[in-house]
């Protein structure tokens, strides 16, 4: 099995789920830290993240303590805040039953810390801390409670800051138990990331997301055969991408090959066109549009037009009759999708072409939905026997795997991968890169970076990034397809005064420029 090499394996990375975590928590109290120095360290720590925000503090705190361990590091958070001066409140809207929780209640009253009697007034402008079930919660939540956190955080008067889990949300599937869950400005993360708070359709409860750290060791965290690994704009420092020599001509510096646009999507081309360019592959062929291979030297002279698509009445491309006549076996990389339309017909008669090709095959947009649509749908995956990538977005995935049923976007990937043999980036607020045992999930990504053709000009940069590591590489690892997605949404997010293909194209090779200097010294 190849270990991930690509980020660190550690407790800012990781991600599990609410299961992994109780038996990481479990194993640390076998090797000997008892529960309650836990509870102290857990919530020590996010009362030193909260006393270094003393504006969200001013007014006052009510911790709403919940029966378990969450609520324990709740009563720890309202002593360490009561014993530096702030105002505390604390309100246990269900009977307590872990020991410590009570105990750290009792000890709170004792010096004199108010218990209320009935719910806090969600009007004032006190900062709520909801340490109510966190990341053992397991079923719906009285929707009452939910309702109050809510009228608070639509109020916008003080802040709503979550210990672990915003309550009512499944830490696994990132859903809400029922309708509602509570809705968290901020959301501290005890240990490690559930994989829950990053899925898309966690992003209205989970508000802010800070790592609060609790001390594992990198051994405990790499038992887990399976890793899911959380990626963002601070993993770029650590890149490392294949050496090129450098007195590698450009025939050695990687061959893709591109197959985009349509009469409908002239656009596509070009966006992908761009994007290979920008990778700094060696040679950049092309099968496009009659309309953009009369045009193309004037935008990129350096692209090899092979053959030419027409189009039929819908403006759909035609691929059969360029791919018959052209050799693909010489290309290290092949992407074809970006704008082609849909067209039946033309497919069944294109896809053995494919299926032979031996390279690294990328599918994107149409090259999907011609296979949704065709006869043989995904099971076209398992036909083919060399290496694939495909880069749907949810209602792609959904069209080309209607029987997947949905948990969260991670292990929707990591089963359909595993199924079909093949490395998915599942498209979304907070993307997912997957083969059938690595997973990279994108976060904290710039949210402007999802615009309208920038995935053409990504499955280029993918083509080409691939090609050009391919040269000097046996295998491509999805490792380094995590590595594209990441460096393309980077790119695309450094370029907010412009959103065209130019911009972000020169800021991507100015970035693979970086890191190659980098590298070299």
């Amino acid at each position: 099995m190849n270990e991930i090499g690509w980020p660190t394996i550690d407790s800012k990375h990781l991600i599990v789920n609410s299961k992994q975590m109780l038996m990481l928590e479990k194993e640390m109290f076998f090797q000997g830290m008892p529960q309650e120095a836990l509870m102290e360290k857990a919530g020590i720590q996010i009362s030193s993240w909260l006393l270094k925000r003393k504006l969200i503090l001013k007014n006052g705190i009510t911790v709403i303590i919940g029966p378990g361990n969450n609520g324990g590091d709740g009563a720890v958070i309202a002593r360490e805040l009561f014993l530096k001066g702030y105002s505390i409140k604390i309100w246990c809207p269900f009977e307590l039953k872990n020991t410590l929780t009570i105990n750290h209640v009792k000890y709170l009253t004792s010096i004199g810390v108010s218990k209320l009697k009935t719910p806090p007034s969600p009007n004032r402008r006190d900062l709520w801390i909801d340490a109510v079930f966190g990341n053992n919660q397991k079923r719906k939540v009285d929707h009452e409670l939910i309702s109050l956190f809510n009228k608070k955080f639509e109020n916008r008067l003080g802040k709503v800051v979550s210990i672990d889990i915003p309550t009512g949300l499944c830490p696994n599937y990132g859903k809400p138990f029922t309708r509602e869950a509570v809705k968290a400005d901020i959301t501290l993360v005890v240990g490690l990331h559930k994989v829950g708070l990053l899925q898309d359709t966690a992003l209205p409860f989970v508000g802010e997301l800070h790592h609060v750290d609790i001390g594992f060791t990198r051994n405990q965290l790499s038992k887990y055969e399976r890793k899911i690994l959380k990626i963002s704009y601070k993993d770029i420092k650590k890149i490392q991408l294949p050496f090129l020599p450098k007195n590698s001509s450009k025939h050695e510096r990687g061959r893709t090959l591109l197959i985009a646009g349509s009469a409908k999507y002239p656009g596509a081309a070009y966006l992908a066109l761009k994007g290979a360019v920008s990778s700094g592959v060696g040679f950049v062929s092309a099968i496009l549009p009659e309309s953009v291979a009369e045009s193309i030297w004037q935008v990129s002279p350096e692209i090899v037009v092979k053959a030419t698509m027409k189009s039929d009445e819908n403006g759909n491309a035609y691929l059969y009759n360029a791919l018959k006549n052209i050799d693909i076996t010489s290309y290290d990389s092949l992407v074809v999708g970006p704008g082609i339309g849909l067209n039946n017909e033309d497919w069944e008669k294109s896809k053995d072409y494919l299926l032979g090709f031996e390279g690294l095959l990328i599918l994107d947009a149409d090259a999907l939905n011609r296979i949704s649509d065709s006869e043989q749908g995904p099971k076209f995956f398992i036909e083919r026997k060399f290496k694939t990538w495909i880069t749907p977005h949810k209602k792609e995935f959904a069209r080309l795997f209607p029987e997947n049923k949905f948990i969260n976007s991670v292990e929707l990937a990591v089963n359909t991968a595993k199924e079909f043999n093949i490395s998915i980036l599942f498209k979304g607020a907070n993307s997912v890169i997957a083969n059938n045992r690595e997973v990279w999930q994108l976060f904290g990504t710039d949210s402007d970076t999802a615009r309208a053709g920038l995935g053409d000009l990504l499955s280029g940069f993918l083509a080409g990034s691939s090609a050009k590591d391919l040269s000097v590489c046996k295998d491509i690892t999805t490792e380094l397809f995590a590595k594209y997605v990441l460096l393309h949404s980077f790119a695309a997010s450094k370029c907010k005064k412009g959103s065209n293909a130019y911009e972000i194209g020169r800021e991507l090779s100015k970035i693979i420029r970086k890191i190659k200097s980098r590298q070299i010294s």
